[in-house]
């Protein structure tokens, strides 16, 4: 059952990292207005406004990636009466 499980997961961590980036861009959007957030290496940009983008992209990423694993392993457990680490 792992073995199909498996691909099924990275599909939806695919599709979960379609969806953190557009939250992300839709909040930098919100909050700065600018439609893309600041590289690293911009010079147009100050550290504080590259550092605060880079601080928000991660912990959306982070949340959304802890969600999908979270509902993967749940599902996995309910068609299965399986934990994923067994």
């Amino acid at each position: 059952m792992k073995l199909l499980f498996r691909p099924l997961s990275m599909l939806i961590s695919v599709l979960g990292g379609v969806l953190a980036g557009a939250l992300f861009k839709r909040l930098w959007r919100g909050a700065t207005g600018d439609d893309e957030a600041p590289e690293a290496t911009s010079p147009d940009h100050s550290t504080k406004e590259v550092l605060v983008a880079a601080l928000l992209h991660g912990a959306i990423f982070g949340v959304v990636k802890a969600a999908v694993d979270r509902a993967g392993a749940k599902s996995f457990r309910r068609m299965t009466g399986k934990n994923l680490d067994n």
